[in-house]
Parts: C-alpha cells; sequence; structure tokens
C-alpha cells in the first residue's frame, strides 16, 4: 500500500508515519506535504496514491481548497481536531476521519475500513467536499470568536485567538492579551469559558487558568508529577499544569 501524508505540522507527520508502519511494515509512505499548492502539483504531475492521509488546516489554507483545483481518486482519510459532534457528520458521507491525538488502534480500524472498501467508488465527490465544508463552518460557528472586556468604563470586543492565557482570581475571571501582556476583565467564569472556547485551541490546565495552544513554547516536568507551562511571552504567573489534567494535556498538546 502506498501512502500519501498531506500535514504541516512535523511531529505529527512523523508520528503518523511511525504508527503507519507499526500497523503495516508493508505501508511503503511516498512523501509528506505540507501545503494546498504542493498537494496540487504532486497529483497533477500524474502522481497517484493508493491512500491519503490528509490534515484540514495546512500550512497555506484549508485542505478543501484543493478540490477546487483538482480532482484526487485516492480515498482519503482525513486527521482533525474538531470535536466528536462534528465527526460524526463525516460518517453520514461516508467519509473516514482521525482525530488528533492520532491513536494506533483508531488508525487500525481505519486502515481495516480502506481495505474493505478499496475495490470501491472511494472518490469524493463535489456534494460531499461541500458538505464537509460547512460541518467544519458549523463547527467553528459553536465556539466563541470574541469576547466582551471591560476596558474602564468601557466595553470592547476581544477576539478569542488575541488572548494567551485566562486565569482566575477570587471571583473575577481575566484574560491576558498575546504580546503586550495586557489584562481585561470578562464576564466569565473559567467553567463557562470551558464550554465556549474551541478546545482544540484552549485548554483549561488547572483550577485557576486555561491557556492558548499557540503561546504553548515549552513544558517542564516537576517532581510533584505536575507539569510546568512557559508561554512565548512575559508571564507573572506560574502556569502549572494540575496532575489530575497532565496525562490529558500531553494529548492535547501531542498533535
Amino acid at each position: 500500500m502506498k501512502a500519501l501524508i498531506v500535514e504541516d505540522e512535523i511531529e505529527a507527520a512523523e508520528r503518523l508515519s511511525h504508527l503507519l508502519q507499526e500497523c503495516d511494515p508493508g505501508i511503503n509512505i511516498l512523501q509528506t506535504i505540507d501545503s494546498v499548492q504542493e498537494v496540487v502539483n504532486y497529483f497533477s504531475s500524474g502522481k497517484q496514491a493508493d491512500i491519503v492521509f490528509m490534515d484540514i488546516q495546512l500550512a497555506d489554507g484549508k485542505s478543501f481548497e484543493i478540490f477546487d483545483k483538482i480532482n484526487i481518486e485516492s480515498p482519503i482519510i482525513f486527521t482533525t481536531a474538531f470535536d466528536q459532534y462534528a465527526l460524526q457528520a463525516f460518517k453520514l458521507h461516508s467519509i473516514d476521519y482521525l482525530l488528533k491525538p492520532i491513536q494506533q488502534d483508531e488508525l487500525m480500524t481505519a486502515l481495516q475500513k480502506f481495505r474493505k472498501l478499496c475495490f470501491s467508488d472511494t472518490q469524493l465527490s463535489v456534494a460531499d467536499i461541500q458538505a464537509i465544508k460547512g460541518i467544519i463552518a458549523g463547527a467553528n460557528n459553536r465556539f466563541k470568536q470574541r469576547l466582551l472586556i471591560k476596558s474602564g468604563n468601557k466595553l470592547q470586543y476581544k477576539p478569542t485567538e488575541g488572548v494567551c492565557y485566562f486565569f482566575a482570581d477570587g471571583k473575577t475571571t481575566y484574560l491576558v492579551s498575546k504580546g503586550d501582556g495586557k489584562r481585561s476583565i470578562i464576564d466569565h467564569t473559567l467553567e463557562e469559558l470551558e464550554g465556549i472556547l474551541n478546545p482544540a485551541q484552549f485548554f483549561r490546565i488547572s483550577r485557576k487558568y486555561i491557556i492558548n495552544f499557540d503561546c504553548v513554547v515549552e513544558v517542564k516536568g516537576l517532581m510533584s508529577s505536575k507539569l510546568e507551562v512557559r508561554v512565548n511571552q512575559a508571564c507573572d504567573h506560574d502556569l502549572a499544569v494540575s496532575r489530575e489534567r497532565a496525562h490529558e494535556f500531553k494529548r492535547w498538546m501531542d498533535r
């Protein structure tokens, strides 16, 4: 079996390649591609693959843009960090997926499904692609894209992508902005934020903190079995992952 990996995160691509070899040493990894344009160039040149593992978010855009430019006859297994509710809709369109971080047993199941379907028509139709675009758009819309903050006597909106982390101090919740580290009060508890923030982007590391995946640059192990998180800007808080959340946090980071 010849497999093509389309993934822009080096560690995620290496992990998938390693897991594929463990599941089936006979699998030949043709290449790892990290952008929409490279995929278009690959298939436009006449190259093919028996199966394609494709991430949704690539270095230069969403993978769905590929299907607006070329037809891919190879069956595709999407890899994604979207939640289980959106993923249920993938099944309705006979499209398989792997939820990041990818687990070996789930990969094995996906490969077994591929082998059963390999003699049937597995090419994605235009309707399939449009349906998936709608699924992803709907998943994104389920989560808050911006939050209302208090700034003196004024109320302003803050995009969630501009937040480094949230923390609770007594009954007050603050967000800390990326870059300048400015603190702002918000009218949400951390419990409420867990329900309205995208779990692929934000993780509650303890009772006091929720952090943004994009801001994490280093994780250190502590003597107490806790983990210490360092973010990519000045921070006057000890961002420690509680022991109870450490295992789940590692899985969240490993994608």
